[in-house]
């Protein structure tokens, strides 16, 4: 003990309490997930991928049929449903619809996702002959409009940066890439963060609050633009943390 610390405590101050490790994580081992969009690419690969780390998966769409059919490919215990029951029967629901459904996809769901911790992975963009480029919507990112359509709802930002060739590829054992992980809540940032380490090869890392969601959704725009000319599946990692 520091003669400043005998000090503080003979004084009656309190000491400080030590900070928090943020590489300390919650158990997210029992909690079900579901994957809105589960049928395209993007949400797909996820639920794959997260339902090999064993993690209880529902993947939801339009149509329960084509749900379960596609659920029915995947194995690994993962059930198919409408967009509703599985955004009804999960704790975590990862939104990976494509942009152009996105908002109106949410607001059909607004009472179903009450009180449920929504992770958006959607992002923004438009293809022309020069390649992809970001969208900005009108309340900021995909993110943004997520939380302004669910104001009942705890809305988390994440894995934008993933490729689905990869994240759909059986004979691929880990992925080594970092997950930006965006909110407004502490703990509901270190869920998502905690959920993405489930994936062997990943770490969810802090990026932000939502405002800066249009960002990282503008940077897929780029990595387009890697793996085009490389013939890659480029990813992300964060150094120094």
């Amino acid at each position: 003990m520091t003669s400043s610390d005998s000090a503080q405590q003979s004084a009656g101050t309190p000491a400080k309490a030590p900070a928090k490790d943020p590489w300390d994580l919650p158990d997210v081992s029992g909690l079900v997930v579901g994957v809105l969009g589960g049928t395209g690419p993007q949400g797909k690969g996820l639920a794959y991928r997260l339902a090999l780390a064993g993690q209880k998966v529902i993947i939801g769409s339009r149509a329960a049929e084509r749900a379960q059919a596609a659920a029915g490919e995947l194995g690994h215990g993962v059930e198919g449903a409408d967009n509703a029951e599985c955004a009804r029967r999960s704790d975590i629901v990862i939104v990976a619809v494509p942009w152009e459904g996105h908002g109106k996809t949410l607001e059909s769901l607004r009472e179903e996702l009450t009180g449920k911790l929504v992770v958006d992975c959607v992002n923004p963009l438009g293809f022309d002959k020069k390649g992809a480029y970001a969208l900005r919507p009108e309340e900021g990112s995909a993110a943004e409009q997520a939380a302004a359509l669910l104001p009942d709802s705890r809305v988390a930002a994440a894995f934008h940066h993933l490729s689905a060739v990869l994240l759909q590829d059986p004979e691929i054992d880990r992925i080594d890439t970092d997950v930006m992980v965006l909110g407004e809540e502490r703990a509901d940032v270190e869920i998502v963060q905690a959920l993405a380490g489930r994936i062997a090869g990943m770490r969810g890392v802090f990026a932000g609050r939502l405002r800066n969601a249009h960002q990282v959704e503008s940077l897929v725009a780029n990595l387009i633009s890697v793996n085009r000319r490389y013939k890659a599946h480029a990813g992300l990692r964060v150094t120094d943390v």
